[in-house]
């Protein structure tokens, strides 16, 4: 694959993870968050299935079969997942598309602090004034009268720290195992089961709301979980770091421009300010550090 079109299929994962937002809020007029979320993770499973069959068997012939402490690896990652995308799900019940896709980019400059915290990586300087403008910007997007949020923006927030913590993790247990295929669809099975029976137990599930959101949960199932999640995996093998980090980060873009089309988001000077710091910030988080080490 072309860098060309390696940037062309990044672009592509963007635009897919920034539309899903829209389904996602539509999604809840007929479930619950829960059960949205397991139904469309176990969908997505289903999707990487095939390639996590063939990335199975080669692994086999090499005579490089999974461990046990592989599994819980996968177990732990899929925890993460399910706890990221079950907050983001039951925030943006109460929330607008686009104050949902620009708070969950918040989780971008949260990765290099965490992997400082816990890991002991030193971040680049870039990562603190970057914190610092995400949090200006989250206040500036929620209307700027007040401290106070919505609730629902609250729960996208709280969102970002699992999400961070899966970014920080995937791609040390992924190149550990030397299996992408069956991390990804491995963690998305355990993501969808959890969802789904904490969904059964306190949510009113039923086949006639399903059916009513199978558009929204087909789409984001397909399309968000099984095509976006596996196609970043491919592009980023071809493209440059750098294109990666400014088109991956067009997400919080692609999710402020289909609300806008689509759910009719609106929003003021003080929020679109908002915005732009939040974006600044996560492109400033990922390509300084690229910058310094160029020269």
């Amino acid at each position: 694959m072309s860098r060309v079109k390696a940037n062309l299929l990044l672009t592509l994962v963007a635009l897919i993870w920034g539309s899903a937002f829209v389904f996602q809020s539509q999604g809840m007029a007929h479930v619950g968050p829960m059960a949205f979320t397991g139904v469309r993770f176990l969908i997505g499973a289903l999707v990487v299935a095939p390639l996590m069959w063939w990335e199975w068997r080669s692994l086999r012939r090499q005579d490089k079969a999974l461990s046990r402490t592989d599994g819980y690896r996968i177990l732990g990652l899929g925890s993460l997942l399910m706890l990221g995308a079950a907050m983001q799900q039951i925030g943006i019940v109460s929330t607008s598309v686009t104050n949902a896709g620009f708070l969950t980019a918040l989780y971008v400059p949260l990765v290099p602090v965490l992997g400082w915290l816990l890991l002991r990586h030193r971040p680049h300087w870039s990562a603190w004034p970057a914190a610092l403008a995400c949090l200006i910007g989250a206040y500036l997007l929620s209307g700027a009268h007040s401290v106070a949020i919505s609730r629902g923006d609250l729960w996208i927030i709280a969102s970002t720290l699992p999400w961070a913590v899966h970014v920080l993790l995937i791609g040390r247990v992924a190149d550990r195992m030397a299996a992408p295929f069956l991390v990804a669809g491995g963690q998305f099975a355990v993501c969808g089961l959890a969802a789904l029976l904490w969904g059964l137990a306190i949510e009113p599930v039923t086949w006639t709301g399903l059916q009513a959101a199978a558009w929204p949960i087909a789409y984001t199932g397909i399309m968000s979980v099984g095509v976006a999640f596996t196609a970043q995996v491919v592009a980023q093998r071809y493209a440059h770091a750098t294109d990666a980090a400014i088109l991956l980060s067009t997400e919080t873009l692609f999710a402020a421009a289909f609300g806008y089309a689509l759910m009719g988001d609106r929003l003021s000077a003080a929020g679109l300010a908002g915005c732009a710091l939040i974006l600044v910030s996560m492109v400033g988080v990922q390509l300084l550090p690229l910058l310094r080490s160029r020269n």
